[in-house]
């Protein structure tokens, strides 16, 4: 169901890749709710990737770059600004990778070399992604910036590796950069936090599909989709959080916030041959 809570609206989508990514949710939900948007990613991912059939379905521009790049990142905002006629209204960003975790290197046995790739392509590239947005001044008055983290910025999952880092990096970034934006420009910048979700990306962590099962036996509501999280983007992006800024929104039905409920006891018990 369509409300047109983005009707008028116009923006670009950092990180899709197939109909697994977070972000093609994201890009179809902005579409159906009225917007026009411009898609990027490295010109490999768009090779291996599906991204130039959701262009062709929703009648988007991709441009190929890679967000690490200043110069790319220029030429993707001058783009969008020059398809639309003017600075965009949201930016989702959705990048993220770590080679230590690819290679299933532990935390306590990384290469450094590819920490800093790790924190290169997933964390400072946001910072790069918004300082160019704003020197070219291609984001509009009121606009909306989201990128997507996960709660083990906060906590420790085994098996998510340096991208732990990356992420809290990430969330700092948005606080930091929320308040110069949001003072000079009024945009506002958030990260948001989803379940733990089997993306392209996520199915690499190391243990991801007993994390999944774990995340929604904890979670009162269960685990949060990828159509649930595009949905949640959408409100971001939308008039009606104009006041939200400098925030880490959990989207995880619940899990957050929990300790320990009764299925996860249960399952606990079990394991050590007890009655529940």
């Amino acid at each position: 169901m369509s409300y047109n809570l983005l009707a008028g609206k116009v923006g670009v989508i950092f990180g899709a890749l197939n109909e697994q990514s977070i972000a093609w949710r994201v890009a179809e939900r902005a579409i159906e709710e009225g917007a026009k948007i411009v898609l990027t990613n490295t010109a490999m991912a768009i090779r291996m990737g599906n991204l130039n059939e959701l262009a062709a379905k929703i009648g988007a521009t991709v441009v190929p770059a890679d967000a690490t790049s200043e110069e790319d990142l220029e030429q993707v905002f001058r783009v969008a600004m020059e398809t639309f006629g003017r600075p965009v209204d949201f930016v989702l960003h959705s990048i993220g990778m770590s080679p230590n975790v690819r290679k299933g290197r532990t935390y306590d046995n990384l290469d450094y070399k590819y920490l800093q790739t790790t924190l290169d392509i997933s964390a400072i590239s946001f910072h790069k992604m918004l300082q160019t947005a704003k020197k070219l001044d291609a984001i509009a008055e009121g606009g909306s910036v989201v990128a997507l983290t996960y709660i083990a910025a906060q906590r420790t999952f085994l098996g998510y590796g340096d991208m732990a880092d990356a992420k809290s990096l990430l969330e700092s970034i948005a606080r930091s950069f929320g308040y110069y934006y949001g003072r000079e420009k009024g945009v506002r910048i958030n990260t948001v936090s989803q379940s733990p979700t089997m993306t392209t990306a996520g199915s690499g962590v190391k243990g991801m599909t007993d994390l999944l099962d774990f995340a929604e036996d904890l979670s009162p509501l269960g685990n949060a989709t990828a159509d649930d999280c595009a949905d949640y983007c959408i409100t971001l992006f939308s008039d009606l959080t104009r006041k939200i800024t400098m925030q880490n929104l959990f989207n995880d039905g619940g899990f957050s916030s929990m300790g320990m409920g009764q299925e996860a006891i249960e399952v606990y018990l079990r394991g050590k041959g007890k009655e529940a």
